[in-house]
């Protein structure tokens, strides 16, 4: 099968493409800094640009399956810049004949209050689906590896943090998933016809807490931290929060630290797991996984 990867730079988009590669996927690469000095020889390399639509000429051609894993956080205007980037994709993926879609979005629990990031991956969800394609959607929490933006600000803060005086949303539920699972889940549908047009849930096998979460990462490092709640802190002031507190982007911070305000567990009646049957990897071995190779 020939795949497009959309975003194949990205920590995610990365790692998918090596795993294709190593499944017999004929792979093409596409992204604004693509280079052939960045991925295999046998990987097709597209260096273009979303915001450009001249760059664009020939993306989807001849593609089966394309996976779109495009976010636009570090930009104030990001929810008009993913908005935009996903209608270009959709016109010329739907124009080229492309069979499937992937995109990964996030878990957003009951749907209500959302954050604005949040907000933003269900408003692309919604204009992919108005292509010609069939569309599968993953939604994810807290992805678990080197290099992901969301697990670095847990790494950071349990480095630096001690006694931590935290926003109330460090008791909301989270379901992580390894970066491993999430690429196996995201391979895993292209085989399963049952996922065409479907929206399912990732996740590891358990429910935990930022709390819990900061503790465990701390405790692999051999650290121990106390963690005081202040029930007080807005979405906002948690996000400058974390600027003092991690390396993190600080444009990258703030959608994120506003969206840890929503639940983000796999709803069982979405849990892909029973569609795409995989080995699970548990939070435990996830973190100390990102911790070895960060």
């Amino acid at each position: 099968m020939r795949v497009l990867v959309v975003g194949a730079t990205g920590f995610v988009g990365g790692r998918l493409v090596e795993s294709l590669r190593s499944a017999g996927h004929e792979v093409v690469a596409f992204s604004r800094s693509a280079s052939r000095s960045s991925f295999p020889d046998d990987v097709e390399i597209f260096e273009g640009d979303l915001a450009d639509p001249a760059s664009l000429e020939g993306l989807c051609d001849g593609i089966d399956a394309a996976y779109y894993l495009i976010h636009s956080l570090t930009a104030k205007n990001f929810a008009d810049l993913d908005r935009t980037y996903a209608r270009r994709f959709r016109e010329r993926a739907s124009a080229a004949g492309v069979d499937r879609v992937v995109y990964l979005s996030g878990i957003s629990g009951d749907e209500r209050n959302l954050s604005p990031h949040l907000a933003s991956r269900r408003e692309v969800e919604s204009v992919l689906e108005a292509g010609s394609f069939d569309l599968t959607v993953l939604r994810a929490a807290i992805i678990i590896g080197a290099g992901s933006a969301s697990f670095r600000i847990v790494d950071d803060l349990t480095d630096r943090l001690p006694v931590m005086t935290v926003p109330k949303w460090v008791s909301t539920p989270c379901q992580p998933i390894g970066i491993d699972d999430a690429v196996a889940y995201l391979i895993g549908v292209l085989d399963v016809e049952e996922t065409r047009g479907g929206i399912y849930d990732i996740g590891a096998p358990t429910v935990w807490s930022y709390k819990s979460l900061l503790k465990l990462t701390a405790e692999e490092k051999g650290k121990r931290v106390l963690i005081v709640p202040v029930p007080v802190m807005s979405p906002g002031l948690s996000s400058h929060w974390l600027r003092l507190t991690t390396d993190v982007q600080y444009a990258i911070a703030r959608p994120l630290a506003e969206s840890m305000r929503n639940p983000v567990t796999v709803d069982p009646e979405r849990d892909l797991q029973s569609v795409v049957p995989i080995e699970q990897t548990s939070v435990e071995v996830a973190v100390q996984q990102a911790l070895a190779d960060g």
